[in-house]
């Protein structure tokens, strides 16, 4: 179908392009900006007068429930809140059940995402079998039936040995290793930041040091391997120190933040909510403004939703024994636009921390820009607009978020993939 999008505030950060001007789309591609290419006739016209027309969003950490955890959340749900949040790619951790470390399953989950024809979705294959941490995955196997990077989810391994294999066969092929620093037993049984509020709760703590020594192994470990090293939702300033420290010293890493842990900290457990049980735990305030920053100074590379949908049994207990994880798919937009708000970050940087710069992270060269040419995955939404967070409003199947009641910046109006127009609110 051929669409024009109209008179829209169109912002790219790829290009560091911020104008008011048209979008004509045809045969799933941006075809032109500004003026009509030569013979194009709208078969439909998108008014985005008052709207911002972005890059579809791309999202590094999406769990979608399947397979394995169908109880919690399906694709089919997953994906119709990602298109109400304007997500229009997806990475997908390796946790689910079975894990992602056989090609039959990569390749039939993105069977399956392609068969709903919704948003994109990049598997992140299984570092280990099982993510055992024992035996190293087929990850040429895997990266050919689609995998685009390798992780142990919040899965660390026990032995270095194994993850040093794991570096250096990576390393030997160029892959993307994606981990998320926990060491093994420092704060095993923990479920909150060991700080004052876990000691005057009476909850069980997960030291800053169970991030800052997995940091220290694993950037040793890709110092010495020249492994491609990416480190994933980061919760800690010291962590962020480790990573400059390294890049200071010539490393290439990159690394991303949830849109909790910029928002919340381990104050906000107030009284036992068990929708703040995440992991890694939240943090100190201090911790929170420290990623803040990072994020606002680019230092930190991307925002992620870290989307883990949980089912009303596994939050509507006790702290301690609720299932840690917030769905994140549809405040994605929402929570980027209240951060950059509060850290006085220009709507530009703050887009392309959900766009062009977890693109670059993926490897995604045909989205995240809209140059001509690009695939045609773009969001127009509203940033005046405001919308009260509730479970009545959530698309997805898990309605666990600590941002429930609260109103929120931005709304997006329409979702196009591949030029398709898959929302339209």
């Amino acid at each position: 179908m051929n669409i024009l999008i109209s008179n829209g505030r169109v912002i790219d950060p790829a290009r560091r392009s911020d104008s008011v001007q048209n979008v004509y789309v045809a045969h799933g591609k941006i075809v032109a900006l500004g003026s009509a290419p030569d013979g194009f006739h709208a078969e439909r016209t998108i008014d985005a007068s008052g709207l911002v027309v972005a890059p579809g969003f791309i999202d590094l950490a999406a769990r979608l429930r399947e397979p394995g955890f169908e109880y919690r959340a399906t694709l089919e749900s997953e994906m119709e809140a990602a298109m109400a949040g304007g997500v229009t790619s997806l990475a997908i951790p390796p946790d689910t059940d079975p894990t992602l470390d056989e090609p039959g399953l990569v390749e039939m989950l993105t069977y399956r995402a392609k068969k709903l024809n919704r948003a994109h979705i990049y598997p992140v294959g299984a570092l280990t079998l099982g993510l055992k941490g024992e035996r190293l995955s087929e990850m040429a196997e895997l990266v050919e039936a689609g995998c685009v990077a390798f992780s142990q989810a919040n899965v660390p391994i026990i032995d270095n040995t194994v993850l040093m294999r794991a570096l250096q066969y990576a390393a030997t092929f160029n892959f993307r290793v994606w981990l998320q620093p926990i060491a093994p037993f420092l704060g095993r049984g923990g479920n909150a930041h060991d700080g004052e509020m876990a000691t005057r709760m009476g909850l069980a703590g997960i030291p800053v040091a169970a991030e800052t020594i997995a940091l220290y192994t694993y950037l040793e470990l890709a110092k010495i391997t020249d492994a491609r090293l990416h480190i994933t939702r980061l919760s800690s300033a010291a962590g962020l120190a480790l990573i400059e420290q390294a890049r200071a010293d010539g490393m290439d890493v990159s690394c991303d933040v949830s849109i909790n842990h910029v928002h919340l900290s381990d104050m906000d457990i107030g009284y036992f909510n068990p929708n703040c049980h995440l992991i890694p735990p939240l943090r100190s305030q201090r911790d929170r403004e420290a990623l803040s920053q990072g994020l606002a100074e680019g230092r930190i590379n991307a925002l992620c939703s870290d989307h883990t949908p949980v089912d009303d049994d596994g939050k509507q207990v006790p702290f301690s024994e609720a299932e840690p994880g917030a769905t994140g798919l549809e405040l994605l937009l929402p929570l980027t636009l209240k951060w950059a708000e509060r850290a006085g970050v220009p709507l530009m940087d703050a887009l392309a921390r959900i766009t062009s710069d977890p693109a670059k992270i993926i490897g995604i060269t045909k989205a995240g820009h809209l140059s001509p040419g690009a695939r045609a995955d773009i969001c127009v939404f509203d940033p005046h607009a405001h919308a009260i967070i509730s479970r009545e409003n959530l698309r997805s199947q898990g309605k666990n978020t600590p941002f429930l009641g609260l109103e929120l910046p931005g709304k997006v109006r329409y979702t196009l993939v591949e030029g398709e127009l898959m929302f339209d609110h």
